[in-house]
C-alpha cells in the first residue's frame, strides 16, 4: 500500500519547532488550503481545509527558518485523520501530514504570492519509534 498526498496553501501560523528527547529537531504548522468555485445560482463559494503539518531533522530546521504565517507552502508527505470528542461534546476531527518534501513558494516579502522565489526540499523516511516523544 501507498498514500502521497499533495497540499498547496497558506501557513495559519508562524512554524514551531521543538526537540525529541533524543535531540531530533521537529517543527510544526498549519496550512490552510482553499476552493473557490460558484454554485448553480452564480454565488462565489469558498471552503478552507485546515492541515496540520510535522516536519522532521533537517527539514524541520529548514521549516521553522524560512516559514512564516502567511507563506505559500507546497507539501508532500503521508496524511493521518483523527477524530475524537471534545470536551464541549461536538465531534472534532484532523488532518495531520507529515511532510517529506517542501517547496516555498513566493518569497517572505510576498507571503501568499505565486512568483519570486522558490526553494524546494526533501526528507528520508519519517521518525522511528524511538524518536517520538510518546
Amino acid at each position: 500500500m501507498y498514500q502521497h498526498v499533495v497540499i498547496v496553501g497558506n501557513l495559519g501560523r508562524d512554524p514551531e519547532m521543538r526537540y525529541t528527547p533524543s535531540g531530533i529537531p521537529v517543527t510544526s504548522f498549519s496550512v490552510a488550503v482553499s476552493r473557490k468555485w460558484k454554485n448553480q445560482e452564480g454565488e462565489l463559494q469558498e471552503k478552507t481545509t485546515w492541515f496540520r503539518v510535522t516536519a522532521w531533522r533537517k527539514l524541520a530546521e529548514l521549516c521553522n527558518q524560512y516559514l512564516e504565517k502567511g507563506r505559500l507552502v507546497l507539501v508532500e508527505g503521508e496524511i493521518d485523520a483523527s477524530a475524537w470528542v471534545g470536551q464541549d461534546g461536538e465531534p472534532r476531527a484532523t488532518l495531520e501530514l507529515t511532510a517529506q518534501n517542501v517547496r516555498f513558494l513566493g518569497n517572505r516579502s510576498s507571503a501568499g504570492e505565486f512568483g519570486g522565489e522558490t526553494a524546494a526540499f526533501k526528507e528520508g523516511p519519517g521518525p522511528s519509534e524511538d524518536d517520538l516523544p510518546f
